[in-house]
């Protein structure tokens, strides 16, 4: 099991530690709700160190992530992010992933923790394709980089404590490199996955326990708390971002998941897969992941079923919780296309119980 360089000092907080995607990493500290709404109302910080970073360089470049993700890349400029997901050839995803344009020709991949070899191994064969060097134009640097996800209303004020540039007026899925807690060339990306505002540090190892420390004194006026992955994953639902093996995955197309506007169908544009996810955007689903909220009252849980009036399977939950920001049950998962309107009601089967729910857009939570 791999730790990161924050290991130890999430059990001197007090975390309780779990694996995770192969990990040592704090699952809470105080408490999911109480985490949960730190990150809603103020500052929250997050070890987010287990995610992966691939580096693509060269005049190259382009064309290979173009190819190989569903979004188009000449829509991102040099200081902007996009999140994007990779095709596996099947007409399911590899993975999701955030893509940031560095530079001119030079791009930085965020990949899920639990796919880092997965997606590794998926594009470097793709890459050698497109004439670039393994380890030079396309290299794996996750085991070099820390990762602090700062997120909350009140992140941003508190983080500009430690640059003199500015970052208070960078505009979401914005990156700059920066002098940061007196480091040099910090990747500060305003990006985030809790839906509150905030931003992600990419530091170099060496650098990350001065920047973790810098952080939190930094955010300490402002009641900065640590937080773990179990408050990741319901602010994240409350918002209805998808959650890699949960909602999507390698049996799961984009269009299927509701992730159309990241899959572009320009005609400048050739992507793996591509003709298979413009007949189903043409054509239709079979199925759609849907949102829903609970009325009867109880917790959807990951993989209960998902039933009509009568009580027949029509789908599965893939994520569901207790929202702490909302107060009310609800979840994700896929249903036949024919049940999947907004407003229609459907049931959740609990403990064979079958409890009254309705489909809803999302995001649950509305700020």
């Amino acid at each position: 099991m791999k730790t990161t360089v924050f290991s130890k000092l999430h059990e001197e907080m007090g975390a309780k530690m779990v694996e995770f995607a192969g990990f040592y990493m704090p699952i809470q500290f105080e408490g999911v709700n109480i985490e949960h709404e730190t990150v809603r109302k103020g500052i929250g910080v997050f070890d987010v160190s287990h995610m992966g970073e691939f580096w693509v360089r060269g005049p190259k470049a382009f064309d290979f992530l173009q190819y190989v993700t569903s979004n188009d890349l000449a829509l991102l400029s040099v200081g902007k992010a996009q999140y994007s997901c990779l095709p596996n050839g099947k007409g399911g995803i590899v993975d999701d992933l955030l893509i940031y344009h560095m530079a001119a020709d030079n791009y930085l991949l965020v990949v899920n923790a639990a796919n880092i070899d997965k997606d590794w191994n998926w594009l470097v064969p793709h890459a050698e394709k497109f004439g670039l060097k393994v380890g030079v134009d396309f290299t794996n640097e996750s085991d070099d980089y820390s990762q602090l996800a700062v997120q909350g209303p009140l992140a941003m004020k508190a983080m500009q404590k430690l640059t003199q540039t500015s970052i208070m007026d960078m505009e979401y899925y914005s990156v700059k490199v920066i002098d940061f807690a007196g480091v040099k060339d910090v990747i500060f990306s305003t990006t985030g996955y809790t839906g509150s505002g905030g931003c992600e540090i990419y530091m170099k190892n060496a650098d990350a326990l001065k920047i973790f420390k810098a952080v939190f004194e930094a955010g300490a006026e402002f009641g900065v708390k640590p937080i773990g992955l179990g408050a990741r994953d319901t602010l994240r639902l409350e918002m209805g971002f998808c959650l890699y093996g949960n909602d999507i995955d390698d049996t799961t197309s984009p269009i299927e998941a509701g992730l159309g506007w990241i899959t572009k169908f320009n005609d400048s544009k050739d992507f793996i897969d591509k003709e298979y996810n413009f007949n189903l955007k043409t054509n239709g689903v079979k199925r759609k992941l849907i949102g829903f909220e609970m009325i009867d009252k109880g917790i959807p849980r990951h993989d209960y079923e998902i039933c009509n009036a009568e009580g027949l399977t029509i789908g599965r939950v893939t994520s569901g919780t207790m929202g702490p920001s909302i107060k009310i049950g609800v979840g994700l998962g896929y249903v036949a296309t024919e049940m999947s309107k907004v407003g229609t009601e459907i049931f959740i089967k609990v403990r064979e119980k079958l409890l009254k729910a309705v489909i809803v857009k999302t995001p649950f939570y509305k700020g």
